[in-house]
């Protein structure tokens, strides 16, 4: 089981590579993230299912997650409506927007299209 480091886990942004669903090329993009468990994190889409990174990783979950000088193979899944969607929601929207329990959540972290990524290191 691969753990993030804490050091990684505080960086504010990391870039997901995907692979694109009608070229067949590399896809990154800078975006921010959450740890969830040592091996696990998420991301939202404010684009939704539209996204084209999102898209791509529907179609083929295999990714790279370049956190500071560190890669990690990923498998991606979209979590929407699952047992985890709400603490995706939660672990984003306190990491960016000071969320705590006692307040609703920004729009954004409502409106958003949840992902988990499940990591290894390469």
């Amino acid at each position: 089981m691969t753990v993030l480091t804490d050091e990684h886990a505080a960086e504010r942004l990391c870039y997901l590579t995907t692979t694109g669903r009608v070229t067949g090329k590399p896809h990154e993009i800078e975006i921010w993230f959450a740890q969830d468990a040592g091996d696990r994190i998420f991301m939202l889409s404010g684009g939704g299912r539209k996204s084209d990174w999102v898209s791509n990783l529907l179609n083929n979950p295999t990714v790279t997650v370049r956190i500071a000088d560190t890669t990690y193979a990923g498998t991606a899944r979209g979590i929407e409506g699952e047992e985890q969607d709400p603490r995706a929601r939660q672990r984003l929207d306190a990491k960016y927007h000071n969320w705590t329990d006692e307040q609703p959540l920004s729009d954004w972290a409502q409106r958003s299209f949840p992902v988990e990524i499940d990591l290894g290191r390469l």
